[in-house]
């Protein structure tokens, strides 16, 4: 947090407020059990714009990417040439370097920090090969300095096809731009099967789809038959097949790399729209550093809602729900010793701990104490720590029967697990039965949502100033403070 302060200092004094919002935020999430004491909803959200570039194999997702860097960083050809996520990012050095993935997955201040948890738990074991799964990669290109790019491998090359899918699910989620390849020389529905389930059915209903842009690659291909517009038209309905029936769609293919156009009318018809189409990419890619700060005062205010609109209502609900089942289960567990104690007072049949009270005489002199009493009491005692123990029981078994219906109750999956967190911390042993509320859902909490909610509205407002001049008045002063993207800003960004 300290070193993410010192890079906001310089590049964006806004987002330098945000951090503090964060720490704030976080610590009505520790007092709730929502997060543990080295988590941080900071490590979350990448602080550096984020562009994916996603699709199948053989889609030239590696040649679009060496042409954007305008360097030959990135494998290419027409076979699955890379099966691993490569983060890339900028550095000063002359020479690009590649790291181990455990560079990503240690490091908070990027995108797949500690994501070897979320692969472990769709595959066991496979978190700690995090090696196998992505690869940091250095790069001097001033493309991509103040960014971080993203290159998936080919969808339909990968084995560990669960893993790697949880993978592209957090890329989705983080990214601030998201390019999705198709390789024009197969449109047809069967070759795209993985990348139109998870990359465009899961797209459909989210509230940040317009981040995402569907490019038909390598339309030169199509040359030599003239069916651009057939090709164009196939993949187009096997978009809309799976649901997707608005979004942005580009055609383009790379000159350097295709095959000469001999007809002059015809190369011109195709570069001008693949041209044309590149263009208005790199204006979207251009874009993000201004999306990236809206995002991040979004991320803060949505994990800010989410536990004030959902998470506490929920757990409250929740808790209702197991005290009633923890209430009844005690009735019946001390009805049965309230039972077996009587019948132990006036027969000799049932075993005691000490001299049965029915077989003992409780004559005793005026004011004293007899056996008959210790008895009494040292069973009284046994009695009390058996239903004790048993209440503690039933409160586990209680708690653990409600997490196990709780998938079908939340869909979200981030939602459930700080769901199932905070249920669990509110139901941990010796804390009192009969609190409605979660645990440390108080006062205290709530003012410090309502501040996070507050600061985050204040944030946007700060943005739009910086942004925008309706009024046509005086620059504005947040916006001299804010230096741009010079060589010196950058430097804290380098790797």
């Amino acid at each position: 947090m300290e070193s993410l302060e010192k890079h906001l200092k310089e590049e964006n004094p806004i987002l330098l407020q945000a951090v503090q919002r964060f720490r704030e935020l976080d610590a009505v999430a520790y007092r709730m059990g929502i997060l543990d004491p080295e988590e941080s909803y900071a490590t979350r959200v990448p602080w550096w714009p984020l562009i994916s570039v996603l699709g199948t194999f053989s889609a030239g997702k590696s040649t679009f990417i060496n042409s954007f860097l305008n360097s030959k960083l990135q494998r290419s050809g027409n076979q699955a040439v890379d099966d691993k996520f490569t983060v890339i990012c900028f550095s000063q050095e002359e020479e690009s370097r590649t790291l181990p993935g455990l560079a990503l997955d240690a490091d908070p201040r990027f995108p797949f920090y500690q994501v070897s948890r979320d692969i472990e738990s769709v595959a066991a074991g496979e978190g700690r090969r995090i090696d196998a799964y992505l690869q940091l990669k250095t790069c001097p290109s001033e493309a991509v300095r103040g960014k971080i790019l993203v290159d998936s491998p080919g969808f339909d090359a990968d084995a560990q096809r669960d893993s790697t899918l949880r993978i592209t699910d957090h890329i989705m989620d983080l990214s601030d731009l998201v390019l999705v390849f198709f390789d024009a020389r197969h449109p047809e529905p069967g070759a795209m099967r993985d990348t139109l389930s998870h990359l465009v059915k899961n797209t459909i209903h989210r509230p940040d789809s317009n981040k995402f842009l569907f490019v038909l690659n390598q339309v030169d291909c199509t040359v030599s038959e003239d069916n651009l517009e057939d090709v164009v038209a196939a993949w187009q309905r096997s978009m809309s097949q799976s649901g997707l029936t608005a979004g942005r769609f580009y055609q383009i293919y790379n000159e350097e790399a295709a095959t000469p156009i001999e007809d002059p009318a015809m190369r011109e018809r195709y570069q001008s729209k693949s041209r044309a189409d590149l263009a208005e990419i790199n204006d979207r890619i251009g874009q993000v550093e201004t999306e990236r700060v809206y995002r991040i005062v979004g991320v803060l205010e949505f994990a800010a809602r989410l536990i004030q609109d959902e998470l506490a209502p929920k757990v409250g609900e929740l808790l209702k729900r197991w005290r009633k089942m923890v209430l009844i289960g005690d009735a019946v567990v001390l009805g049965l010793l309230a039972i077996l104690s009587l019948t132990a007072l006036f027969t000799s049949a049932l075993p005691w701990p000490a001299p049965n009270p029915a077989e003992l005489d409780w004559t005793q002199p005026e004011g004293g104490f007899g056996i008959a009493h210790f008895g009494a009491a040292l069973s009284v005692a046994v009695v009390l720590g058996i239903a004790g123990y048993l209440h503690g029981l039933i409160r586990k078994f209680s708690a653990k029967s409600i997490l196990s219906h709780l998938p079908k109750e939340i869909a979200n999956p981030d939602l459930l697990e700080a769901t199932r967190k905070s249920f669990r911390f509110s139901t941990r042993p010796g804390r009192f039965l009969f609190l409605k509320s979660a645990a440390g859902w108080g006062g205290a909490s709530q003012r410090g949502i309502n501040d996070v909610l507050t600061g985050a509205a204040a944030f946007v407002q700060d943005l739009n100033d910086q942004f925008t001049n309706p009024s046509g008045d005086a620059p504005n002063p947040v916006l001299e403070k804010a230096p741009k993207n010079t060589p010196e800003s950058a430097d804290s960004t380098s790797a």
